[in-house]
């Protein structure tokens, strides 16, 4: 028998391999947790040729690192400290930075503690083909595992085990390389600790180190003039000012210590919420917060205090009695700071610009007489900042010189394409050569010295109104992900590729384990012109005792997107498909979406169907739930299945089908609207493109919506409620559901003001069918567009439906409001929307068919996931919006070239120096501005303007003529519409 002998280690070993640290749970107690790492010595470099490590990996370092640098002849290799990653990202994710990088454990752990946006750019980064990066596992090799010592806190640590590991790594290299007799050393070379952290820096010289600061090392390299934009814009190194001499520059108020604000907001004296820019006046702003009905009002620069677009701001709020109204005026920031200077916006001092937003916010109060206020307040801080890179263009009056040879680094401003943002002050060197392009800045910081933020150039998008440029800069501006799908996605498709097909029924084929055959029914699908993701197909079929069968059949993403894949993990992050007018942003690789999920006609596929047996008024009798294969039986637009169903000759089938489930909708429709559903409405137009090749717009028109369109959406709804009901009885704590939540009635009051003092009418807003009710009867017999308009009006004063955890809300919070319905999910668009293959997975366990993913019993992950398909839903909507605007812009522009548009539009809002009108035909909406001294009845929303002795009234609801015209627009360089009035009164020169 073999002798078993057991050593005890050494506790100075234990030392050395256990990691303890302290943590707090959710009940506040603080608890000590002891890990035990396994400690190695054969933790490979990663270094190309190197004889003393076993390497496996397909990515290795350079044997001789890089040798395009002036510092380093012989070669060198890069090793960046944490902070390198946290403030020069763009930098390191620039092609033109290619050196090799070691890059620690220690860092990557100490990255994801910091920033979780930022810990996923680096491993973006890291599994990036154009970079070259190895990952070093410091923390498990022995000669470079580092113990905290008494009294050292975690940062500086984690800084000596830098400082630790690059030595090692020189010293590595020399023993790798030991010189041969007889023969010269080669050059060996230099691993280079890069951080811009002097205390660090000093150390790792005094060990001995090769250490440079980023913007050193940067200069040194052969694309020094390019790269030196992109680094961010460093904090102040400087000596702290005197008081006399702080109190002068300071523009702003200083911020409130974290752990103030956090204290504030818990004893309720300061409130937390995003900020909101107001888009029509810079100098105003707002934040919602759950403690008041209205939002806090914030009023000027000083109480904005460099608050950005959806920054999470704590807020103070005013007594009472210094409550304000919002603003009437449109104030536009180009007017007023036309002559602010980028070099001189920093300096201290009472400028001709401060003056001047001075004397508007002063004018702006002298004239409101406005009863309506609203709570008022100041931000005193910034809670988490919503900063990210924006698309911007280079203002050209800003730049001190032109000359597009000039080298020299200018400080000019960047002009972010969205209104709701302030201008960017950034350092360039390309300055000349960038005017007349788009492109993306980050912001770095924003002192309390500087009007501006200050940030960094990151890349040039394209030329301005480049149809290439233009959308990727929307898909920009809205955070929409556009990357080519990588390889690790692709290779989670079938191995068969587009020549997978259903195989032939059998008992052992896994494809038909517990599938319905439902070949035979007589199905089809009812979409858009040209869609080629088809999600969903129906059917309908008269039972022998009397009654009705009606189907919904649902691609079966699922059973081709796993749960935890990188295309899962893909399609989790993107949320959903963005279409704008000419392109598609797709959710899953096109062999799915398009191809292999779509449910086209004549092949058989895959799907998830939900068969109801209705009563012929659609009551349902019960309902089932099933996987299945289908073979569609035909493809219809809306307008042909219209047609179908309308003529009378055709008795086939399919035909009647068709009409049978069109009565059964029209019952279902009738239900909801008794229950209280809301009838709404949207601006919807359609881009008439010249032909399916070119992208050029010819014409604008009115989407026309047909039965046959709700036809589906009835269906869809039907079977969206009857899965929700299933999965959240089946998993009450974490069913994937959507609701809309009852808007508050504040929400209404503009409205309901408006439409009793110019119409008459009124809108009760007591539930959704009390408004359904009062938005049927706010009718005009002379218009008929005046109904659409007030539906349109209405669904403003909404809040946006959301999805959420079933188990994360108050059972008596999960209705939605627009649809009347208790409860409701979404199921019947798998191939375009996460949220639905999450509902697919749900039902597919609560029906038995494959147990649920772990991930989906926890309710923090599904929480997570949702939120942030939330966010891409939401940017989604808006990019959809943008595209057609810009399109709309284009169809304008070349219609107004050959004749002058006008088109007869409703004002919609007035304003002290303008009206807001809104044009049907086109689905847009214009600022009508009057640079002469107009009357302003605030109260009853009527503008009074002189004309030749005459006078001129217009209101709310009126309806006029405008004349469009398009001009480039200073902040997206967009041909942007320009509109004036021509009826009642010519308004141009006015």
């Amino acid at each position: 028998m073999a002798e078993i002998t057991i050593r005890k280690r050494p506790r100075t070993e234990a030392v050395v391999t256990q990691r303890k640290f302290f943590k707090k749970t959710a009940r506040g107690k603080v608890i000590k947790v002891l890990r035990e790492r396994y400690l190695r010595d054969d933790v490979a470099c990663g270094i190309h040729s190197c004889g003393l490590c076993a390497h496996e990996a397909d990515v290795l370092l350079p044997s001789s690192g890089s040798l395009h640098h002036a510092s380093f002849g012989d070669g060198h290799f890069v090793l960046p400290d944490t902070n390198v990653f946290l403030s020069q990202m763009d930098l390191m994710e620039s092609p033109l930075f290619s050196p090799p990088i070691i890059l620690l454990q220690t860092v990557m752990e100490e990255v994801r503690h910091r920033s979780l946006p930022l810990y996923n750019r680096l491993k973006a980064l890291v599994k990036s083909d154009d970079k070259k990066i190895w990952t070093f596992y410091n923390e498990y090799r022995s000669e470079t595992a580092v113990i905290r010592e008494e009294g050292e806190s975690p940062n500086d640590r984690n800084d000596r085990g830098i400082r630790k590991a690059t030595a090692w790594y020189n010293d590595h290299i020399s023993l790798a390389r030991p010189p041969v007799r007889g023969q010269a050393r080669p050059p060996l070379p230099t691993v280079v600790l890069l951080t811009d952290d002097v205390a660090n820096r000093q150390k790792g010289e005094r060990e001995g180190l090769t250490c440079m600061s980023v913007r050193r090392y940067v200069e040194g390299l052969p694309e020094s003039s390019q790269l030196l934009d992109l680094l961010a814009a460093a904090g102040s190194d400087s000596i702290e000012p005197t008081q006399a001499v702080a109190a002068r520059q300071a523009l702003y108020p200083d911020y409130l210590p974290t752990a103030t604000l956090l204290a504030g907001i818990k004893s309720g004296q300061l409130h937390q919420g995003h900020f909101n820019a107001n888009a029509y006046n810079y100098l105003e702003g707002s934040v919602s917060v759950p403690a008041f009905e209205k939002p806090v009002l914030l009023i000027g620069r000083e109480h904005m205090n460099r608050a950005v677009q959806g920054d999470i701001v704590a807020v103070e709020v005013f007594d009472e009695k210094d409550w304000k109204a919002p603003a009437d005026e449109v104030v536009d920031q180009e007017a007023t700071l036309k002559n602010d200077d980028a070099d001189d916006s920093e300096e201290e001092g009472e400028d001709d610009e401060a003056l001047a937003e001075r004397k508007v916010l002063q004018t702006e109060l002298a004239k409101q007489t406005s009863t309506t206020k609203q709570p008022t307040g100041r931000v005193v801080g910034i809670v988490k900042r919503n900063w990210r890179s924006y698309v911007c263009h280079i203002d050209s009056t800003s730049l001190t010189s032109t000359n597009p040879t000039s080298l020299s680094q200018q400080t000019v401003f960047a002009t972010p394409v969205s209104r709701l943002l302030p201008r960017i002050r950034l350092r360039t060197r390309q300055a000349p050569a960038l005017i007349g392009q788009k492109i993306l800045v980050t912001i770095d910081r924003w002192e309390r010295t500087s009007r501006y933020p200050e940030g960094h150039f990151v890349r040039a998008l394209g030329k301005v109104q480049s149809k290439e440029a233009e959308q990727e800069s929307l898909l920009l501006e809205f955070d929409v992900p556009y990357r080519p799908f990588g390889k690790a996605i692709l290779d989670c498709l079938p191995p068969e590729g587009d020549r997978w097909v259903v195989p032939p029924k059998s008992a052992t084929d896994p494809n038909w384990r517990d599938r319905e055959d439902l070949r035979d029914l007589i199905i089809c699908s009812i979409d858009p012109p040209g869609c080629q993701d088809i999600d969903d197909a129906l059917h309908a079929r008269r039972l022998p005792n009397g009654n009705i069968e009606a189907g919904v059949h649902i691609a079966d993403v699922s059973h081709f997107v796993h749960p935890d894949t990188p295309m899962d993990h893909e399609a989790a992050a993107r949320g959903t498909t963005v279409y704008l007018v000419d392109k598609r942003i797709d959710m899953l690789p096109a062999l799915l979406g398009t191809n292999l999920c779509s449910l086209r006609p004549h092949v058989e596929r895959l799907a998830f169907s939900v068969i109801w047996e209705l009563s012929p008024e659609a009551e349902i009798v019960n309902v089932r739930f099933t996987k299945s294969v289908i073979a569609s039986k035909s493809a219809f637009t809306y307008e042909e299945a219209q047609i179908r169903k309308d003529d009378p000759k055709l008795t086939d089938e399919l035909t009647e089908s068709i009409r049978l489930l069109n009565d059964l909708a029209r019952k279902l429709k009738a239900g909801r609207m008794a229950a209280g559903a809301l009838n709404l409405a949207s601006p919807e137009v359609k881009i008439q493109l010249d032909s399916s090749e070119s992208s050029d717009p010819i014409d604008v028109e009115q989407k026309e919506l047909r039965e046959t369109n709700s036809l589906v959406e009835e269906f869809m709804l039907l079977a969206n409620i009857s899965v929700a009901r299933q999965i959240q009885e089946t998993f009450p704590q974490t069913a994937v559901l959507r609701r809309h939540l009852p808007p508050p009635k504040t929400n209404f009051e503009k409205l309901q003001d408006i439409l009793k003092k110019r119409r008459g009418m009124t809108l009760d807003v007591s539930s959704s069918g009390a408004l359904a009710a009062s938005l049927d009867v706010c009718v005009d017999p002379n218009e008929p567009a005046f109904n659409t308009l007030v539906r349109i009006m209405a669904t403003r004063c909404m809040l946006s439906a959301e999805y959420f955890c079933s188990g994360s809300v108050a059972r008596d919070t999960f209705g939605h409001y627009g649809l009347a319905s208790p409860i409701y999910t979404h199921f019947t668009s798998p191939i375009r929307r996460y949220a639905d293959v999450l509902a697919h997975r749900q039902l597919a366990a609560a029906i038995g068919y494959t147990p649920l993913h772990a991930s989906l019993h926890s309710k923090s992950h599904v929480e997570r996931v949702l939120e942030v398909v939330n966010k891409r839903h939401r940017m989604a909507q808006m990019a959809s919006r943008a595209s057609v605007e810009f399109y709309v812009g284009l169809a304008l522009k070349a219609r107004s070239e050959k004749e002058t548009v006008i088109e007869d539009a409703f004002v919609i809002r007035t304003f002290r120096n303008g009206l807001g009108v809104f044009v049907s035909r086109l689905g847009i909406e214009g600022l009508v501005t009057f640079k002469c001294e107009i009357q302003f009845d605030a109260d009853n929303y009527v503008i009074t303007i002189p004309s030749g002795g005459q006078d001129v009234s217009i209101a709310v609801f009126d309806k006029v003529k405008v004349m469009i015209e398009v001009e480039q627009d200073k902040n997206t360089q967009r041909g942007r519409v320009v509109m004036s009035l021509s009826h009642p009164i010519d308004s141009r020169g006015m």
